[in-house]
């Protein structure tokens, strides 16, 4: 695949970012453009490897050197083709997935991998500017249809493959956009909402009907919803935020990411928001209490709103800047690494606990922390607080960005009886059915919290199965072995 000499004589290029005081102006993409040229020299770069691990890496089973290689010999069409056999929405992935494949790549054993995601991001551009893009309804109608409860990436993808295989689609979604995360959980720098809205407007010509604003378990019960549809797939998310219940956690100024968040992207798409509603980074010392993807969003936004200072907590210590030696090839390569929010400022914690928040007048002023070890206690992993490592951190916001802990159970899930695991997530079967018939899940809903390219390949595969139980045949295709738990970011 590619040129066959091309990775001894060509080296890793990604675009480049947009100056940081120039970005933070705006909420717009931060990166550059990447010229054609470049992408075809970088699909040069991939091996003939014989074995491809990066389709180990990714759940979608992405034909990576197809692609890559009809790229580097300017076959842009051909490799459009080859992407979206397996991937409804690679400009999603293309610029949000942290990219397993790559962490995956044979060249990356010696040398640095290929730029997978960026030439993925290029295809899906170039197809789009090209028309190549287009609705792709179905020739013949089912008469079955199949309600799909929430617009993130799983529920989206499960509805695109359903309506393409002739059943009617309706996508719940309570928010008053559709979207889920990918509408206002991802800040606009990350992510402009141009790349959603085109998607959409395509599926819409295909035939799915979109309901915002509609609360199901709420507006309409689950027993209403399973009389109306022959199908129902729950792709709801895991939208529970791990809390941090210590003293003075009720006090002003403390809030969930998914409270902060929001809230921004609504502004950016020209929604009126009181002051009073709107939390707001501006001028204030800052505490960012996670230091995953969402810590990293918190962190860009509050540099856009002009902070005055900005902490990141990661409780756990900095990861290695080269792989560990129990950490091989071609897991996913747990390294420290740097995103464009770090680029623009910030200060990095890491092995500290958060004990208390302190106030005055019912407002958080700072927070007590203590630098923390990891160590063996009574035969089990522990923190434990270092010996005069206390100190006293200035606070005016304070964001919770530790992750989520599985669906809401109140409401849909309490009505409809389906199965939790150990976990608290829905439990489904290998092909995604729950304990109820009719009923499926996908996503974060059943997986837990994880990366949007496990997403669409959840969505995938229910509406795989959906197709299956409704018409009793094997047409659309899904993912191989999603129920091999034992992948990167299972």
């Amino acid at each position: 695949m590619g040129k066959p000499t091309g990775f001894l004589e060509l080296s890793r290029e990604t675009p480049t970012r947009r100056p940081v005081a120039e970005r933070l102006r705006d909420f717009l993409e931060v990166y550059n453009p990447f010229p054609e040229e470049k992408m075809r020299a970088q699909g040069a770069r991939c091996m003939d490897c014989g074995v491809p691990f990066c389709h180990q890496g990714c759940p979608l089973g992405n034909l990576i050197p197809d692609w890559n290689d009809l790229v580097y010999r300017d076959q842009w069409k051909a490799a459009l083709d080859r992407l979206h056999a397996t991937n409804n929405f690679p400009e999603f992935t293309g610029k949000l997935c942290p990219a397993p494949c790559e962490a995956s790549c044979v060249l990356g054993i010696n040398d640095d991998p290929v730029t997978i995601k960026q030439i993925e991001a290029g295809i899906i551009e170039r197809g789009w500017d090209e028309g190549w893009v287009v609705p792709q309804p179905p020739l013949v109608r089912t008469g079955k249809n199949v309600a799909v409860v929430g617009s993130g990436p799983a529920g989206l993808a499960a509805a695109q493959q359903l309506a393409r295989a002739g059943h009617s689609v309706t996508v719940f979604e309570r928010a008053d956009r559709i979207g889920g995360l990918l509408r206002y959980g991802i800040p606009d720098f990350k992510m402009e909402k141009r790349h959603l809205d085109r998607r959409l407007c395509q599926m819409e010509a295909e035939g799915v009907v979109f309901r915002a604003g509609v609360n199901i378990g709420v507006d309409i019960t689950g027993n209403d919803l399973l009389k109306q549809f022959d199908a129902v797939c729950l792709c709801c998310g895991s939208t529970r935020p791990r809390d941090l219940p210590i003293e003075g956690r009720n006090l002003a100024g403390v809030h969930f990411a998914m409270e902060y968040l929001p809230l921004q992207n609504r502004k950016v798409a020209g929604d009126s928001i009181p002051d009073d509603r709107f939390i707001s980074a501006k001028d204030k010392n800052v505490i960012i209490i996670g230091g995953g993807d969402t810590g990293a969003d918190c962190l860009g936004t509050a540099h856009r709103q002009g902070c005055k200072s900005v902490h990141q907590f990661e409780i756990v210590p900095r990861p290695p800047d080269d792989r560990a030696p129990n950490n091989p090839w071609p897991q996913w390569s747990n390294v420290f690494r740097v995103s464009s929010a770090h680029e623009e400022g910030g200060i990095r914690e890491y092995q500290i606990n958060t004990r208390r928040f302190l106030g005055v007048k019912g407002r958080v002023t700072a927070l007590e922390t203590v630098k923390v070890e990891m160590k063996i206690v009574e035969g089990k992993p522990r923190f434990v607080d270092v010996p005069g490592s206390e100190k006293i951190f200035p606070a005016d916001l304070v964001l919770l960005a530790m992750g989520f802990v599985g669906p809401e159970k109140e409401g849909l899930i309490e009505q409809l009886g389906v199965d939790l695991d150990s976990l608290g997530n829905v439990k489904a079967d290998a092909e995604k059915r729950t304990n109820v018939p009719g009923v499926y899940t996908a996503g974060d809903m059943t997986r837990g919290q994880s990366l949007i390219v496990w997403a669409i390949a959840e969505g995938r595969h229910a509406a795989a199965s959906i197709d299956k139980h409704l018409m009793n045949r094997l047409e659309l295709p899904a993912p191989l072995a999603l129920g091999n738990n034992q992948r990167p970011f299972a």
